[in-house]
């Protein structure tokens, strides 16, 4: 196991309650930044699940607190979320608070501690020190997303096709935009470790 970028940060500083706060911090920064990237949402008119960058902070997120806290982070996220406080993306049919995750993008929310579990323990091998390996992290966790929102679509919006209509309307319409996120996020983590001037152990 390699220290994540966190744990390389908060190494640093010679005190442990610092290490602490920093830690903490770190997780409820991570939370507002998922809720604030729920604000930049696109409705489309083919689907119920609207267009967000929640995905990409999700997992970089993930990348940068590691497996425990990038869980914990989504898991504050999602708790803030059903108390009622603003979190979620805007929807016209849904009020924010629990029943959000009863509706059709439920899913996905609940699948985002589990992404972010498995790609903050990728990074925590060290994955996330080369842009490639960075990629493959982060995809494992997309696909843990997608994985959780199409079963949960199928069963709550019920699609004509079954599965294949959950693929259609949840999966079909933005796996190309989020690879295209993917390149993106995976590029941040080997620049961050380049920048502390640590390349990483290979």
């Amino acid at each position: 196991m390699q220290p994540t970028l966190l744990a390389a940060l908060a190494a640093r500083d010679p005190s442990p309650a610092l290490r602490i706060g920093e830690r903490v911090g770190a997780c409820v920064f991570v939370t507002v930044l998922t809720a604030i990237a729920a604000q930049v949402s696109i409705p489309l008119p083919f689907t119920p699940v609207p267009f967000t960058f929640q995905p990409m902070v999700v997992l970089v997120g993930a990348a940068v607190l590691g497996a425990r806290l990038g869980m914990m982070s989504q898991v504050l996220y999602l708790a803030l979320g059903i108390a009622g406080l603003p979190m979620f993306a805007a929807s016209p049919a849904l009020p924010q608070g629990a029943a959000r995750l009863l509706g059709p993008t439920g899913g996905y929310l609940m699948a985002y501690p589990f992404a972010a579990f498995v790609a903050g323990r990728l990074a925590e091998r060290g994955l996330d020190r080369r842009y490639l390996t960075c990629f493959l992290a982060m995809l494992c966790g997309l696909a843990v997303v997608f994985t959780g929102g199409l079963f949960w679509l199928m069963l709550v919006a019920r699609p004509a096709g079954g599965f294949a209509g959950a693929v259609r309307i949840g999966f079909t319409p933005f796996i190309v935009a989020d690879l295209v996120k993917l390149q993106v996020a995976a590029a941040v983590m080997p620049s961050l470790w380049w920048l502390m001037g640590d390349r990483g152990r290979r």
